[in-house]
């Protein structure tokens, strides 16, 4: 349990800051209002969980403390719904409803199409 937790909190250092990074990343040649590196970290984070707990489960089993850093600690921190949630809610208050709207769509969409693509690729299917 200990050796998890510890599994876990290091995942989740890796994970904020790559989040950070590629955000600072995609900010850096977008520069319009649009939140696109939070959905950018949160699509590219839902193809890999889908495609790296696909890999762990059926494939090559990862060890309980492997599988904790990555997919809890490393990608539970490296995205982010809170943050998506807030953008959300800056665009409503900011009276740019159609975008807020734009970005749940987008978000939930691309999310879920990503982590079906992740698993896809692996079952072969």
């Amino acid at each position: 349990m200990l050796i998890n937790i510890l599994f876990i909190a290091l995942g989740g250092a890796v994970g904020s800051v790559l989040r950070y990074l590629l955000n600072f990343v995609v900010t850096s040649f977008y520069r319009g209002h649009f939140p696109l590196g939070i959905l950018s970290i949160n699509v590219l984070g839902s193809f890999l969980m889908g495609l790296i707990a696909t890999y762990a489960l059926k494939q090559a089993p990862f060890s309980q403390a492997l599988q904790s850093f990555v997919l809890i600690g490393l990608l539970g921190a490296f995205t982010t719904f809170s943050t998506f949630s807030l953008d959300v809610v800056n665009f409503w208050q900011q009276g740019h409803l159609g975008l807020g709207l734009l970005n749940i769509l987008l978000s939930v969409v691309l999310c879920v199409l990503a982590a079906s693509l992740g698993v896809a690729l692996i079952m072969g299917k």
